[in-house]
């Protein structure tokens, strides 16, 4: 029997949560954020920007090899509760970086948590599921059916 901790759905959350906000526009997250009345915090780390290592495998299960290097953008805060939010995006966007770390320091802290589900990640999971579905439709619309094709064959 797999027993589940309070840590590992807290864990659960937080990962769903930086899914939805990489994937979001900046302009999104800070209209969503404006719903709430947001507490002081601290910068612990100021937003940076640096380099990671993009590693590939050739076929997906090959030996893995340095593929080449990306932007990111890293920051780190501090509420006046305790709760530290790390927020890492992908490029050179420092204030979506802020943004995501506050998200994820509100998302620990009982008095936000609700608020920011509520207010935040629901409104911009639904735009990014929105969004994949109107790309999928659109990418749908090109497919060729190649099974309807007849071959013309010449009767005597």
């Amino acid at each position: 029997m797999v027993t589940v901790t309070q840590s590992d759905i807290q864990n659960i959350k937080r990962k769903a949560l930086m899914t939805v906000l990489a994937h979001s526009v900046l302009s999104e997250i800070a209209e969503h954020l404006r719903a709430i009345s947001l507490p002081a915090y601290e910068n612990l780390r100021e937003p940076e920007n640096g380099l990671v290592m993009l590693r590939g495998r050739i076929g997906g299960d090959g030996a893995p090899f340095n593929l080449g290097e990306a932007t990111v953008s890293r920051a780190a805060v501090r509420l006046p509760s305790g709760e530290i939010g790390f927020g890492y995006a992908l490029g050179r966007n420092l204030e979506k970086a802020k943004l995501i770390a506050l998200c994820d320091a509100l998302l620990q802290s009982h008095a936000f948590a609700a608020t920011l589900e509520q207010k935040v990640a629901a409104p911009l999971r639904d735009k990014l599921l929105a969004r994949r579905e109107r790309r999928a439709g659109q990418a749908a619309a090109t497919k060729v059916d190649f099974y309807t094709m007849v071959r013309g064959e010449a009767t005597s």
